[in-house]
């Protein structure tokens, strides 16, 4: 049965984009197949990582959201352009970055139920092991179904004290919705930070797992999402934790 895996954060800005395409990459290099949606309609950016061709993008989420396109059509199998070899697939279901079509969304919204049907019909039709969700950031109509509909909500934030609160309530939230398996996963850590004191200390406010911790990498600050960090560096000791992370999904 495939599982439904949501990468959120409550403020922008702290690579949950980064982490929702390394994690699914690591999986699929691992032969399974594996969507990436992004739900983040207002914002979408996800798939700048994957380098695909504006060009060649003809139907996105929002086409499928309004009704003209079976959500099948909207998936890309970027597969063979990152170098993910059989039996692994990794397919990508962008939002359009088209201004109208944004400014469509700000207005007038869209039936987020759809959203409901449309995950499943990914799962079914492109026989997914895993599909992974880019969320918006914050708690709107569509995070929320997002994460309902989850068996695992990974929420990605920075020791920061704004993220700190945010994230607190974004676990709340997660708990009443009776999500099956809630992780944490600490960001852009400074290496002046003790790793293994932070772990305790976030654990501890949040009586939640911590996946991970990733260091700030001037390495992935270089690369400036041009590509996926994991398969441009796959021995780094960043793309190693993001191989735990993965490892921890398939357990």
């Amino acid at each position: 049965m495939a599982k439904i895996i949501s990468i959120h954060s409550f403020r922008g800005g702290t690579g949950k984009s980064n982490t929702a395409a390394n994690i699914a990459a690591l999986l699929a290099g691992g032969g399974k197949k594996t969507g990436v949606v992004d739900t983040d309609i207002q914002s979408p950016g996800i798939h700048v990582l994957f380098g695909i061709d504006q060009a060649a993008i003809k139907y996105t989420l929002n086409d499928f959201l309004w009704g003209k396109c079976e959500i099948r059509h909207a998936s890309y199998d970027m597969s063979q352009a990152q170098g993910i070899a059989p039996p692994g697939k990794l397919f990508l279901i962008p939002s359009s970055v088209k201004t109208g079509d944004i400014a469509r969304v700000l207005h007038y919204g869209y039936d987020v139920n759809l959203l409901r049907e449309g995950f499943q019909r990914l799962i079914d039709e492109l026989a997914l092991d895993y599909l992974l969700i880019d969320t918006h950031p914050g708690l709107n109509e569509e995070t929320l179904l997002s994460i309902a509909l989850s068996d695992v909500l990974i929420i990605v934030l920075r020791p920061d004290q704004q993220d700190y609160q945010g994230s607190a309530v974004t676990v709340e939230v997660s708990r009443q919705l009776e999500v099956p398996s809630l992780l944490l996963l600490v960001n852009k850590v400074p290496s002046i930070l003790n790793m293994d004191d932070l772990k305790q200390k976030v654990e501890k406010t949040y009586n939640c797992p911590v996946a991970g911790l990733i260091p700030h990498s001037e390495e992935m600050m270089v690369l400036a999402s041009s590509g996926i960090f994991a398969l441009h560096y796959p021995h780094h000791p960043v793309t190693e934790l993001y191989r735990r992370v993965a490892d921890m999904l398939t357990a």
